[in-house]
């Protein structure tokens, strides 16, 4: 029996990983070009289209498992920060890290997917748990007060995005570093 569940566990490992050299292969691939064809990732990701044709039937089912993968690690993300209870610095900095780390991975926009209501449910929960944090943050004192509704939450995910695409040269940690001095402290030498 152990050694069935060694022989499954491997093959189950060897699957997993190309599912996901599939999946990030074709969240960068079809951020680039949204009609990159399956044939196009599986060569890209190292795996024959069969492989992939296995497992998606079709390119919109690929998509559809980008998405449900982006929201999962945006769902973790923000859970792993600690938003409510971490101090505000510190869960900043995870949170900043966190989703820095999944817009590298999963770079797809979910605008496409926002049409469908539990999608758009499962995101608004996400951007409510934020701007909780961000209302907090101020109520410390770590974000200042009076500056117009909305602010904060409209320019941090812009900073993290950037961040995320233009400071590849830098880990995710050192880019929220940059972001989270930018949003704290601004551009200004004050």
């Amino acid at each position: 029996m152990a050694q069935a569940c060694g022989y499954t566990r491997n093959v189950r490992a060897d699957a997993a990983r190309n599912l996901e050299a599939v999946m990030t292969t074709g969240a960068r691939m079809l951020a680039d070009d949204p009609a990159a064809s399956i044939a196009a990732i599986a060569a890209e990701a190292g795996v024959d289209r069969r492989t992939v044709y296995r497992r998606f039937a079709t390119r919109e089912d690929l998509l559809a498992a980008i998405y449900e993968a982006r929201l999962a690690a945006i769902e973790r993300a923000t859970e792993d920060a600690r938003l409510r209870e971490a101090p505000v610095a510190v869960a900043l900095h995870r949170y900043v890290e966190g989703i820095i780390t999944v817009n590298r991975t999963w770079p797809v926009d979910l605008s496409r997917m926002l049409a469908e209501a539990p999608v758009r449910e499962r995101r608004e929960r996400s951007v409510r748990a934020l701007a909780d944090f961000l209302d907090r943050a101020t109520d410390e004192g770590v974000l200042r007060p009076g500056l117009p509704d909305g602010w904060a939450i409209a320019v941090l995910p812009q900073l993290m995005n950037i961040a995320a695409r233009q400071l590849t040269e830098l880990t995710p940690a050192q880019a929220a570093d940059t972001v989270v001095d930018a949003l704290l402290t601004g551009l200004g030498t004050d």
